[in-house]
């Protein structure tokens, strides 16, 4: 091998490794703040060890009330929960376009699943769909907030 080949092999794996580590992870996508379908909802999608994670960051009943409660819980023992800050997505690895995970929990209805799927639909698009069994799910449409 000449010594111009073992100049360029270093420097052309510098130059993937260094694009390779701009583009991020694919998890990168979904982090960020995300406007639910329901009362001005806002969700936090954060890393939490090797998984994504979502916690309610704001809400136009929040906003009047920073205080309030996780009421509708079917759950009794949870009912005095803080709403702010709430995880409601747990658990999900995979994309980069789709990632599964749960459980999942929608502070509105006091319904829960234990499984679901994030699925980015665009780039400010996301499609959260929750199931409690094969048949049984419910979808909403989340959009990206700058």
């Amino acid at each position: 091998m000449s010594g111009r080949h073992l100049i360029c092999a270093p420097l052309a794996a510098a130059i993937l490794t260094t694009s390779a580590s701009a583009a991020g992870s694919p998890d990168d996508a979904l982090i960020g703040r995300w406007r639910t379908q329901e009362r001005g909802g806002v969700v936090e999608i954060h890393r939490c060890g090797q998984a994504l994670c979502g916690r309610v960051v704001d809400g136009t009943p929040l906003r009047a009330n920073p205080d309030q409660r996780d009421i509708r819980n079917g759950d009794e023992a949870l009912r005095s929960r803080r709403l702010m800050g709430l995880r409601i997505l747990d658990g999900f690895t995979g994309g980069p376009r789709e990632w599964k995970g749960g459980p999942l929990y929608d502070p509105n209805s006091g319904d829960g699943a234990k499984s679901g799927y994030l699925t980015l639909a665009d780039r400010d698009t996301l499609k959260v769909k929750g199931c409690i069994a094969v048949f049984l799910c419910r979808t909403q449409t989340w959009t990206r907030l700058r």
